[in-house]
């Protein structure tokens, strides 16, 4: 009788292992590649004053939406969201700009906002966007020079498309690290198929959902041959993750790229952490760069 009750025992906890093991490396990845490409409830917000509403363009035929202000220096700085929230969540940044006398065009990624198209919360398609905004911009006057500012996914897209659009000389990223398994291992910690697993299957849910492959060339790569633009990573100090992926990225590219890790911020925090200590790095940042 004890022997039978011992084999039930280990098949019971065999099965609840198999069940937790299913619900961690399959069910979560699923749940998160389904939030990843979950629409956007955002709502339209009335553009701050000195900025106007404009519609861009994409290569594929996608109507974006934006606000743009002229530049009063010669020089605009394309803003890009983070993957909660279009434009409007980039308020603060746009109008810490216009102060010192930068354009700005803050758009809202393809399926946010007003925005047509499909939201993905990776940024995979953003490049096309960038595209449209730098468009905009180069219809506007051609001689104008260009950064861009982006936070989070943002900052993540405007380093994937610095290899397409040379136009883009300074580019500034908070809390940039990943958008897809190909980027994810870059870091060599995270090689191993131990360490890599879930992300394997959460990059390979989000293609099935979407129908759509990981962007290339990687993170790295794309800084690597935007050869006459100038970064700026900024990484928050209470996340090992941004840390580890922006500390690569500058080492691997020193002469071109800085790193700024804010010290008790989490994620995108600089900015509301130590506005003025933020407003400085920024500001000296696109002075320095735009007008090489």
């Amino acid at each position: 009788m004890r022997t039978v009750l011992n084999r039930r025992l280990v098949r019971i906890v065999g099965l609840v292992l198999v069940v937790l093991l299913l619900g961690l490396y399959v069910g979560m990845p699923l749940v998160m590649a389904v939030a990843a490409t979950a629409p956007d409830n955002g709502t339209s917000t009335p553009p701050p004053d000195g900025f106007e509403r404009v519609t861009l363009t994409t290569e594929d035929g996608l109507k974006l939406a934006a606000w743009f202000a002229e530049p009063a220096n010669g020089a605009v700085v394309i803003l890009a969201h983070g993957a909660g929230s279009g434009r409007s969540s980039v308020t603060p940044y746009a109008l810490m700009l216009r102060e010192h006398g930068f354009g700005v065009l803050a758009l809202s990624m393809r399926g946010y906002d007003e925005s047509e198209g499909r939201v993905n919360r990776l940024g995979w398609r953003g490049s096309s966007d960038i595209g449209a905004a730098i468009n905009f911009v180069q219809t506007r006057d051609p001689a104008l020079r260009m950064g861009g500012l982006g936070l989070s996914m943002g900052g993540e897209i405007l380093l994937g498309a610095a290899s397409t659009y040379p136009q883009l000389t300074a580019i500034a990223a908070e809390g940039a690290t990943f958008r897809a398994l190909n980027e994810y291992i870059t870091l060599p910690m995270n090689a191993p198929l131990y360490r890599h697993f879930t992300q394997s299957v959460f990059t390979f849910m989000v293609q099935m959902l979407i129908g759509e492959q990981p962007p290339q060339p990687t993170l790295l790569e794309s800084m690597k041959q935007a050869a006459s633009t100038r970064f700026m990573l900024m990484a928050a100090g209470n996340d090992d993750d941004e840390i580890a992926y922006n500390t690569f990225f500058q080492e691997n590219l020193p002469e071109r790229c800085q790193l700024w890790v804010i010290p008790n911020v989490v994620h995108t925090g600089g900015l509301s952490h130590d506005p003025a200590a933020y407003e400085q790095q920024v500001v000296r940042f696109f002075t320095s760069t735009l007008w090489e």
